[in-house]
């Protein structure tokens, strides 16, 4: 593919997330820019660092880097807009950018190959009030937001009332980092079914013993049915007085997908197959909280950062060679277990058998602690250096590399049953393993 006159291949990235910025940065690496163009479209102009939201709203300072930064150097465009609309049949992203219009290419990018990578939100699941009252850390807004409140609370100098909802990952943490961070306040956590269930034995008294030590205290097998501004209000009649509510009880994915005509789950993440591409349109691969991908043990990966990883090592992996007119091969899509901060000084790593069910043994304490942040930092450095170890020979692009035959890829067996059928053995809400 030496003659200019031929156009490059348009790749565009929407999300940079783990999953979108990790994609985006290996895509550089690989593929020559002599023949390939990578876009990244992101609404927010920083990297936001979702694993440690809920230390955010706890009120400590986190890491943010600029995506122009990020970016700098790699050949990687960047647009700052929000993603509106995906139209496969004419492969177009519709997009508003900060100022509300599309700006001068009139809101329209146009691509060859698009990677699906816009992640998730918190689900209100259709309880009253949840999405009025309630905060949560699922964004850098919402948890800028939340820390806002707990600050004026700490400011009046009476304490303060604060229920978590939902005691999967994301609940425990936020939970626990509040109540370590901000001990004038009384937190509550608030569990649908039994603390930690999923968890170990071990683990789960290890959770408990932490959560006494913090001074959380724990509702068991509580419904939340409504939250109000100053109340929660339970499925057996209580009224608890709040004033503040933290929201974590599940994610949810955008519309988007579903309303572009591709063929989602229930859920509404995108069906692939293997090789992350979209099932009814190859043009389209998804990764990280998108899609619906089944793991090596026949089960849906939960949402989490590590999944994250695994779907955009396979994305990749495929992209570059289907491009570069290479073998397609598969790489591993594995669910190995969850890692559980408790604090700054507490944790929990849970390893998990083939069947997603948790072992026996599990490590805690500071150790568990360490390895957690010490992933963090490594997830943020690498982030941070997206073409880290730059080839000094890329791969050149096949002679005919523009828009991909327009057939449609089989889901495999386990895909198609998990389509109809998405009870991952993973903890619910489990965004920070």
């Amino acid at each position: 593919m030496s003659d200019s006159t031929v156009p490059k291949h348009r790749v565009v990235v929407l999300g940079a997330g783990y999953a979108g910025a990790y994609v985006a940065g290996t895509l550089a690496r690989r593929l020559s820019p002599e023949d390939a163009e990578i876009t990244v479209v992101n609404a927010e102009p920083d990297f936001v660092q979702r694993l440690r939201l809920h230390q955010l709203a706890a009120g400590q300072d986190i890491d943010a880097p600029r995506l122009t930064e990020v970016f700098t150097g790699t050949g990687i465009r960047l647009r700052l807009a929000r993603v509106t609309a995906v139209d496969p049949e004419h492969r177009v992203v519709e997009v508003a950018d900060a100022r509300g219009d599309g700006g001068a290419d009139g809101g329209r990018i146009g691509y060859d190959t698009l990677v699906y990578a816009l992640g998730s939100h918190g689900a209100d699941h259709g309880v009253p009030g949840a999405d009025e009252h309630a905060f949560d850390v699922a964004g850098r807004p919402s948890a800028l937001r939340l820390r806002a409140r707990l600050d004026a609370l700490e400011e009046r100098g009476e304490g303060g009332r604060v229920y978590v909802v939902g005691d999967g990952l994301t609940g425990i943490e936020t939970a626990t980092e509040i109540a370590e961070s901000r001990p004038g306040l009384s937190v509550t956590l608030i569990a649908r079914g039994a603390l930690g269930a999923p968890l170990s034995a071990g683990a789960r008294d290890h959770l408990r013993r932490a959560c006494d030590r913090l001074g959380v205290a724990v509702l068991e097998d509580t419904e939340v049915v409504a939250v109000e501004a100053a109340r929660v209000r339970c499925a057996d009649g209580t009224v608890l007085p709040s004033d503040a509510t933290v929201w974590t009880a599940g994610f949810a994915v955008s519309p988007i997908a579903s309303a572009a005509g591709l063929e989602v789950a229930d859920d509404g993440r995108i069906v692939v197959d293997r090789t992350m591409r979209s099932v009814s349109h190859p043009s389209v691969y998804a990764v990280g909280d998108s899609v619906l991908a089944v793991g090596d043990n026949g089960l849906p990966l939960p949402m989490s950062c590590a999944s994250a990883g695994f779907t955009g090592r396979q994305a990749t992996t495929a992209i570059v060679a289907r491009l570069t007119g290479r073998e397609v091969t598969h790489t591993g899509l594995q669910y190995v277990g969850n890692h559980i901060s408790l604090g700054r000084r507490d944790g929990i790593l849970q390893p998990v058998d083939h069947g997603a069910r948790a072992r026996s043994k599990y490590v805690g304490g500071r150790s568990a602690a360490r390895f957690k942040a010490g992933i963090l930092r490594m997830a943020l450095w690498s982030t941070s250096h997206p073409t880290f170890g730059v080839p000094q020979f890329k791969h050149r692009l096949a002679a005919a590399p523009g828009p991909t035959a327009a057939t449609t890829t089989s889901p495999s067996p386990e895909a198609r049953t998990a389509t109809g059928s998405l009870r991952s053995a993973a903890p619910a809400g489990n965004e920070t393993g």
